[in-house]
């Protein structure tokens, strides 16, 4: 396990950063060799990560550096948050000049397609000062295959020291890239990662930026889905939220609301049919309570799709069929075919939750978040990201953090609390059965 960081530049420059006053420097500056655990269990391996935080030493002038800030992949709550907490880090803590301070529109794209570059412009102070209020991205974000070469080329003619890029595993994926290309050519670019997922999937990360906020919106969801279900003879309400290959949105907000009868990840398979299969636990719900709420995320149950063609975006990343759109067809075809009464009302608040702005949780994590970042950039340090691990700012090599996507445990604490929260049945044919909630 690499948790070495690379330094792109030498640090030979003093300090410019101007978070405290000079006579405190032990408290202000971090050094080095300041550690984090990976596994700070007992017994656990030694592996550690670098802290994060100001350097004594950086690797540029703070008076020549340029910066570029890009922001890709789907929308997130939180981008504007980083964005604006980078920029103020920049030139009010090491009084980086503003038209030093360059917004690439549309996320990659912005750097390979003409239209795109002619837009490239200067983050000044009073245009970012109040969009952390507001949801979606200034810069815009776009899914797209990056042409790393293009992409180079583009920063080197912009003269771009250090590159920030905020995105999830597939951003990170090209922003690793870009760096090997870079350091190719003997162009010295500095690359440093924000992780932004609310699916909160990254690697080496306790969450990631969003992720708060979006569970808080789908609770209130999954709230109006119960009143819809109690609201109605055999209602269910039924809720489809995010979480392409993790689900830790679904779970959290199940446990938040303390409403709901099932649960539905991709780490916990499921069957359907048969005796201990999801729709006769329903059935047997109904009976006993007259409704039910299911919450589902959009990559739970995709075995029922076995055998269409697979879809993948511009990223690359694999597409999902509607598994919340599937469980509503076949709930009412179930008891349509018993000749019961269902009422299913069905939810994707997906969109919604992607562009709300953040909640003070997130607000002060973006912060957190964007202020390391700098400060990981202004020490020439690249190819990393910026992320929390056991409570402290840490520095994780990309290629480590996208080795892999963080994933509900099905026998961690998590998924222990939905079980406890939800009293939710067994609904593997292959394992024991308990009776329904």
């Amino acid at each position: 396990m690499d948790t070495a960081i690379t330094a792109v530049r030498p640090a030979t420059y003093p300090s410019t950063c101007r978070l405290r006053s000079a006579s405190d420097e032990q408290a202000m500056y971090v050094p080095d060799d300041l550690r984090v655990l990976v596994d700070d269990r007992p017994g656990g391996a030694g592996h550690t990560f670098e802290n994060a935080g100001p350097r004594k030493l950086i690797a540029v002038d703070p008076e020549n550096v340029r910066t570029a800030i890009l922001t890709a992949g789907g929308l997130c709550p939180g981008l504007n948050d980083v964005i604006r907490a980078l920029v103020l880090g920049l030139h009010h803590h090491y009084g980086v000049s503003e038209d030093r301070i360059l917004g690439i529109p549309n996320g990659y794209a912005g750097l390979m397609r003409d239209q795109d570059i002619a837009r490239i412009r200067a983050l000044r102070v009073d245009e970012v000062k109040y969009i952390h209020q507001q949801g979606g991205s200034i810069l815009g974000s776009a899914r797209i295959k990056p042409d790393v070469p293009r992409i180079v080329d583009t920063l080197q003619r912009l003269g771009i020291d250090i590159l920030f890029c905020l995105g999830g595993d597939g951003t990170q994926r090209g922003n690793h890239a870009i760096h090997l290309e870079a350091q190719k050519r003997g162009y010295p670019l500095i690359c440093v990662g924000i992780p932004k997922t609310i699916d909160n999937d990254i690697l080496w990360v306790d969450r990631t930026f969003g992720f708060d906020t979006a569970v808080q919106v789908a609770r209130e969801s999954v709230i109006c889905a119960h009143t819809e279900a109690e609201s109605a003879p055999n209602g269910v309400g039924l809720v489809k939220l995010m979480g392409r290959d993790s689900g830790f949105i679904a779970a959290s907000a199940a446990v938040a609301t303390g409403h709901t009868n099932f649960v539905l990840v991709p780490e916990v398979p499921f069957d359907l049919d048969g005796e201990h299969g999801f729709l006769a636990c329903l059935q047997r719900r109904l009976d006993r309570r007259g409704h039910a709420v299911v919450v589902v995320a959009e990559g739970a149950g995709q075995e029922f799709f076995a055998g269409q063609a697979e879809r993948r975006d511009a990223s690359g990343n694999k597409l999902h069929d509607d598994i919340g759109v599937f469980l509503k067809e076949r709930i009412v075809r179930h008891f349509r075919e018993r000749e019961l009464e269902v009422n299913v009302k069905y939810i994707d608040p997906s969109y919604i939750i992607r562009s709300t702005p953040t909640d003070a949780s997130d607000a002060i994590f973006c912060q957190q978040l964007g202020a390391c970042a700098v400060h990981a950039g202004m020490a020439g340090k690249g190819d990393l990201i910026v992320g929390l691990w056991h409570g402290r700012f840490t520095h994780v090599p990309i290629p480590l953090a996208t080795a892999g996507r963080k994933r509900l445990e099905s026998h961690g604490a998590l998924w222990a609390t939905v079980l406890h929260t939800t009293g939710q049945p067994v609904m593997k044919r292959s394992t024991t059965a308990f009776s329904a909630p």
